[in-house]
């Protein structure tokens, strides 16, 4: 549908479910900045995500609180902060990875970026309130809740959540399980005091403007939101980066140069970031071809005009980053993976790249992947080069992100200097 419709606004007709599908930069920008109020986030796939991470718009009355202390996080003096703390535990993590991963015994990349990112991110969000088993624990579950039911959900929004769909009683399992595990911590945080400057500590010590604070719920429901925003798109796209690599072995040798040129033998730091140039190129690129957050969908509140095109009231608006990212009229070769599209110098509209959104409601996500990508990329590099042992091609499937279809395999060769 994408294809045929080539940016123009069509209505996509899949029985009782008829979104309209909106691509081009243009509409995307009226939608996701210049109306954004008359675009909600509901249905679809926000009505089963709040079950897992609360409310996901600014129905929220903690909202505002819990924006605060994600700006507070992510800018200024606070990144590095984070990057320091990310620092040792991926440090952590590869080594253990390489322990598993010699070249004769092939690993799922999948799995392994999973347990390297989602170690890095709860320890930045809950600190050392965790143990390393515990956040091996919260990510398994967590890696349940947003695998086990929200195609059925996504497919058929008009269902009540009284009405049972498969996966259902696997993703309520999953979503007690993180309750388990979050709820404990945070009144722990409460009644012993919190003076760090993980994500429970901020959370716990904000104010709203009538000076009061936020309840265990939102805190709870703080942590899990940021988690998600944080870790899909990362381990993600790193393992959809593997096989990229694999078919173009002419940037894959670009990287590796870069990383034995900025990084060395390691072991990196925030400071490599900045130098890192190249392999942030390769990143926005993967983030283009493989559009881990592939739908975005809103709900109409009041009749619109778009480009011509009526909008009615209650409908759903299907806003795809994956389909924008292959608008030919923008993206040249939109299928071969080109980083110097990426170059500085390079200009584009500012709708065109929507790999975390656009406009007041852009993922906090962002930050998180520029600072905790280069970093695991770096950490892995200045050690192994990963060796794919999967067939040609990886291909995406559809779950609340994007996904490869088929396990990955990668083997780590040490790196001789």
């Amino acid at each position: 549908m994408g294809r045929e419709a080539d940016g123009r606004i069509v209505r996509a007709n899949l029985g009782p479910f008829r979104p309209y599908l909106i691509t081009h930069p243009d509409h995307l920008q009226h939608v996701l900045r210049d109306n954004v109020d008359n675009y909600r986030r509901d249905g679809m796939m926000w009505k089963p995500l709040s079950r897992l991470v609360g409310e996901t718009s600014d129905a929220d009355p903690s909202w505002p609180v819990k924006r605060r202390v994600y700006q507070d996080l992510l800018s200024g003096p606070s990144t590095a902060l984070v990057a320091d703390k990310m620092v040792a535990t991926i440090s952590d993590a590869v080594g253990e990875l390489g322990e598993r991963a010699d070249p004769e015994r092939p690993v799922d990349a999948y799995e392994e970026m999973t347990r390297i990112v989602y170690r890095t991110i709860i320890r930045v969000l809950i600190g050392d309130r965790i143990s390393v088993s515990q956040i091996d624990e919260l990510g398994q579950v967590m890696v349940t809740a947003t695998t086990s039911s929200f195609r059925s959900r996504m497919l058929m929004p008009f269902v009540p959540l009284s009405v049972p769909l498969p996966g259902d009683r696997t993703f309520n399992r999953s979503v007690q399980a993180v309750d388990d595990l979050i709820f404990p911590i945070v009144r722990e945080a409460r009644r012993n005091g919190a003076g760090g400057r993980d994500v429970v500590s901020l959370l716990l010590n904000a104010r709203g403007e009538d000076g009061k604070g936020i309840d265990d719920r939102a805190v709870r429901d703080g942590i899990t939101g940021l988690f998600v925003a944080a870790t899909d798109t990362t381990v993600s796209v790193l393992t959809f980066l593997w096989a990229a690599l694999d078919l173009n072995p002419e940037v894959r040798a670009r990287l590796y140069d870069e990383m034995d040129r900025v990084v060395g033998e390691g072991p990196p730091s925030f400071e490599h970031v900045a130098d890192l140039t190249y392999t942030k190129m390769v990143l926005h690129e993967a983030l283009r071809l493989y559009s881990v957050a592939w739908i975005a969908p809103r709900v109409v509140e009041a009749d619109d005009l778009i480009d011509g095109v009526r909008i009615k009231a209650g409908a759903i608006v299907a806003v795809s980053p994956f389909l924008t990212h292959r608008l030919p009229g923008i993206w040249p070769q939109p299928y071969v993976f080109d980083p110097e599209r990426f170059a500085t110098g390079r200009s584009r509209h500012r709708f065109a790249f929507m790999a975390f959104g656009g406009g007041p409601n852009q993922c906090a996500g962002r930050v998180f992947f520029f600072i905790e990508a280069p970093l695991i990329l770096a950490t892995l590099l200045s050690k192994y080069r990963p060796i794919l042992h999967s067939p040609h091609p990886v291909e995406p499937r559809v779950d609340i992100t994007l996904k490869p279809r088929d396990r990955v395999k990668i083997t780590l060769e040490p790196v001789r200097r």
